[in-house]
């Protein structure tokens, strides 16, 4: 028997909760969806199915082949509608969820672009600094920057960015640049409150050993243009991404705050649900990205 077949029979039952549902689900008779099942277990020399007179449930086997047999599913399903959107025109709605400075800087440069590209799609980009809940909120995809939280979202790297801790001229004349890692502790610290990885820095020591620093305490912002420009007015050290500071550095307004130490860097990533880029709007927008920020490496943001 077909092993696609198979397993779509066993999830079936599972998500049905019996023999029955699922043959209704899957327009077969309940003797045929009783066979695949049977040659499922057969083959693998498992019994996937607790059976009884009142209800059916996954063994313990089960649960677990379930979890990937359900994911195959998916991705096939996902195959075959990839194929039928690909010969679709990009239209509709398309919600984009972009932290507030890279939307305004990067995005938004590109957007004329990408609508005189597809002049059927209607874009809606939502700025804001916190992590928004795609699926419940109702956006199609998001650019994110960073480490990426565990998830059932897919991601697409567009390009990476570096990242380094600043701070003013006028702040180190005032305390003193840190030479090490360690130094850190003793100075005043500026702290992104949406970073994915909470109050901690993430950063490597010029051996190469991965460090930690706890940033809590002296100032917390969630947006990092009003970091930057608290570093710039002598507040502290902060830890941001070159695409915000750029500018910055290059008129003196923010010196590295330990040069010596290696340069981070993080990717930037299109994230979307799983089956969205099968819709020809989100496949069509993360497919021009890729495009427009394929020139641009670490250092030129």
């Amino acid at each position: 028997m077909d092993r696609l077949t198979e397993m779509e029979a066993f999830a079936t039952v599972v998500d049905q909760g019996g023999f029955t549902d699922a043959a209704k689900k899957m327009g077969i008779s309940k003797s045929a969806v009783s066979k695949h099942v049977s040659s499922l277990e057969a083959r693998l020399g498992a019994r996937l199915l607790n059976r009884t007179t009142r209800r059916v449930s996954p063994t313990e086997i089960g649960l677990a082949y379930y979890d990937r047999a359900r994911r195959v599913l998916n991705d096939a399903g996902e195959a075959d509608a990839l194929v039928t959107s690909m010969q679709s025109a990009p239209s509709g709605l398309l919600r984009i969820s972009v932290a507030t400075d890279f939307g305004v800087n990067h995005l938004s440069p590109v957007l004329s672009e990408f609508l005189s590209d597809f002049p059927d799609i209607t874009v809606n980009m939502v700025l804001n600094n916190r992590y928004v809940e795609l699926i419940s909120e109702g956006f199609d995809m998001a650019v994110r920057i960073g480490e990426l939280e565990d998830s059932t979202l897919r991601a697409r790297k567009l390009t990476e960015t570096t990242k380094r801790m600043i701070a003013s001229p006028d702040y180190f004349e005032k305390y003193g640049r840190p030479e090490k890692i360690d130094d850190l502790n003793d100075h005043k610290l500026l702290h992104y409150s949406n970073q994915s990885s909470g109050n901690v820095w993430k950063l490597t020591a010029p051996s190469g050993e991965k460090r930690q620093v706890r940033t809590a305490g002296w100032l917390s912002v969630n947006d990092g243009q009003s970091l930057l420009n608290a570093a710039i007015s002598g507040l502290g050290i902060a830890y941001l991404p070159s695409f915000l500071y750029a500018d910055a550095m290059e008129k003196g307004l923010i010196e590295d705050a330990i040069p010596d130490l290696p340069v981070e860097t993080q990717g930037i990533y299109a994230v979307y649900p799983p089956g969205r880029f099968t819709q020809p709007k989100v496949r069509a927008f993360i497919d021009f990205l890729v495009h427009a920020f394929a020139e641009k490496g670490p250092s030129d943001w």
